[in-house]
C-alpha cells in the first residue's frame, strides 16, 4: 500500500500561480499529476520518473506547469504558473510501482484548484 497526500490547492485569479505538493509514503517508479472536472475523464497533466527525473507534460500545460520531485522527502511538486480558468479542476497525485510482480497504481484524495476572476 502507498498513501498519497496532496496539498496546495486553492482559488487564484487568471495569470496567478499555485504549487501543489504530494507526499508519498513511498515513491513508485513514476509520479504524476492528473486533473478532473465534473463529467469528464481524469486526464494527465504531468509525470516524472523518480529515478532519472524524466518528465512528460500534456500539451495544455506545457510551458506553464513544472513537475519536480524530492526523493529524500518522498514529495512531488507541481508548480503551476500563468493559470487559466480552464485549469480549474480537482488535481490528483498518482504513483505506479510493481508489488510482488504486479503493477499497481495509487491515487491521492485530490485537491481543488479554482482559477477565476
Amino acid at each position: 500500500q502507498v498513501q498519497l497526500v496532496e496539498s496546495g490547492g486553492g482559488a487564484v485569479q487568471p495569470g496567478g500561480s499555485l504549487r501543489l505538493s504530494c507526499v508519498a509514503s513511498r515513491l513508485g517508479y513514476s509520479m504524476g499529476w492528473y486533473r478532473q472536472t465534473p463529467g469528464k475523464q481524469r486526464e494527465l497533466s504531468a509525470t516524472i520518473t523518480t529515478g532519472g527525473g524524466r518528465t512528460t507534460y500534456a500539451d495544455s500545460v506545457k510551458g506553464r506547469f513544472t513537475i519536480s520531485r524530492d526523493n529524500v522527502k518522498n514529495t512531488v511538486y507541481l508548480q503551476m504558473n500563468s493559470l487559466k480558468p480552464e485549469d480549474t479542476a480537482v488535481y490528483y497525485c498518482n504513483t505506479g510501482l510493481f508489488e510482488l510482480g504486479v503493477w499497481r497504481e495509487y491515487w491521492g484524495q485530490g485537491t481543488q484548484v479554482t482559477v477565476s476572476s
